[in-house]
């Protein structure tokens, strides 16, 4: 595999700053009760775990989607009716409350994660895709098993 450029590793990493930091006021270990911060940024993490993968979701639709753009014929085909399936998803299945909306995120990364898997397969990634792919899933899901869970 290639090595990951560096600007999609800092940019990846970066979209994950509001999972984390999610995480951490779900565990309690961050408060910041007179810091002049964002309103979005405070209150209950597992809220903002959901309002964060719920934009991150339909984006990864049109990161694959982009993705879709290399293949022809009926590849093409497949991939983009494939590539909308992570923002279709969302849009089906918010939840009825937070516990289900999580729990609704996490199958979306994990589809999204299968997704990005059989592009990259199909030659319509690149290289390195699943590398950062995975580390970064990986992280967005233990983050909303903490607000499942914890």
């Amino acid at each position: 595999m290639n090595r990951i450029p560096a600007s999609a590793l800092l940019l990846g990493l970066a979209g994950l700053v509001p999972f984390l930091w999610a995480a951490l006021l779900v565990l309690d270990l961050f408060a910041v009760p007179d810091w002049p911060l964002p309103t979005v940024l405070g209150g209950d993490g597992r809220l903002i775990m959901i309002r964060y993968g719920g934009i991150i979701l339909p984006f990864m639709s049109g990161v694959l989607w982009g993705f879709a753009t290399n293949g022809t014929g009926r590849q093409a085909a497949a991939a983009y009716a494939l590539s909308v399936l992570p923002a279709l998803w969302w849009f089906l299945m918010p939840g009825e409350g937070v516990t289900s909306a999580l729990i609704n995120l996490m199958t979306g990364f994990i589809g999204l994660l299968i997704l990005d898997y059989a592009f990259y397969r199909w030659d319509l990634a690149p290289q390195w895709w699943m590398s950062l792919r995975i580390q970064l899933t990986v992280i967005v899901l233990a983050c909303l098993c903490i607000g499942v869970f914890l």
